[in-house]
């Protein structure tokens, strides 16, 4: 199942927009000033304060253009600067209107597709360890969700095509949306040990079956997180401290395994579960047909 993304880039065509209806409204100032300046002798501020009279439909009190040129020029300015004005203002307005239509159906939209989500993946938090476990996960096959609140993130994220919830992910009702009681599996890799922690609570709450993962920053957070009811805790400085001394001491075999886990060897790993009715069940690898 295939979901739309929902960033910050969705609205560059109205912020560009009214961008432009701005630049309108200041250039047609901008001329109004130098002209009046120049055809009637005004100085920049009173030439100014006629132009935004003008623009702004007040009408002319206190200065009024003597001359022929100045009052024929007027007159055309007249009509086309608040044209120019009256169209920033419904560019402006028609973007907000747009705008604010746009997030609503979105939401509503993107709520009603995450409801029929099934044994889907759900990242929480995607940061230095979070963004490289969302770019493995792309190739596959799995329904993938980033919980994610930093916009840089979000936008990133969302040029790869990933679905994003901008949301925080230590509330509940924000796993309920990203649909955790029917998730397969869900990965906890905010950067701070007791959110992680809160999160995993949550989650194994709402869903016992719930296989979770989770990264413990800290090497004494492990245990806790095993107890808050994560399956697995992964430990990024105990991993990268083990893999030092594997390439320091015995290097041709860190290039193995590196090979391994960077699929340079063009290998493939998968997981098949057993049947309780196998044929296999309670025996040895080595006592199987299996090669």
């Amino acid at each position: 199942m295939s979901l739309t993304s929902y960033g910050p880039r969705s609205f560059t065509t109205h912020r560009t927009s009214v961008r432009l209806a701005i630049v309108s409204v200041f250039l047609a100032i901008a001329v109004g000033t130098l002209i009046f300046h120049t055809l009637e002798g005004w100085s920049i501020l009173d030439s100014l304060y006629v132009t935004a009279q003008t623009v702004t439909t007040v009408g002319y009190g206190d200065m009024t253009p003597h001359t022929a040129y100045g009052r024929a020029f007027a007159t055309i300015f007249m009509m086309v600067g608040v044209g120019v004005v009256l169209y920033a203002l419904t560019s402006t307005v028609q973007s907000i209107v747009q705008s604010e239509l746009v997030n609503t159906f979105g939401e509503r939209r993107r709520s009603r597709k995450m409801s029929k989500l099934r044994n889907h993946f759900i990242i929480c938090g995607a940061g230095r360890v979070g963004s490289h476990l969302v770019r493995g996960l792309l190739g596959s096959k799995d329904t993938l969700i980033v919980i994610e609140r930093d916009p840089q993130k979000v936008a990133e994220l969302t040029d790869l095509g990933v679905t994003v919830l901008v949301r925080d992910a230590t509330l509940e009702e924000t796993l309920r949306e990203a649909g955790v009681e029917h998730a397969r599996g869900l990965a906890a890799c905010l950067p701070n040990d007791a959110d992680n922690i809160y999160v995993v609570l949550t989650a194994r709450d709402l869903n016992s079956s719930l296989h979770i993962v989770a990264r413990a920053a800290e090497e004494q957070a492990e245990a806790k997180l095993i107890r808050a009811g994560a399956n697995r805790v992964v430990a990024p400085t105990i991993i990268g401290g083990h893999r030092m001394g594997v390439a320091l001491t015995k290097p041709a075999v860190g290039d193995f395994i590196d090979s391994i886990t960077a699929n340079n060897l063009d290998l493939g790993f998968e997981q098949l579960e057993v049947g309780p009715l196998s044929a296999l069940v309670g025996r040895k690898l080595s006592e199987t047909n299996i090669r």
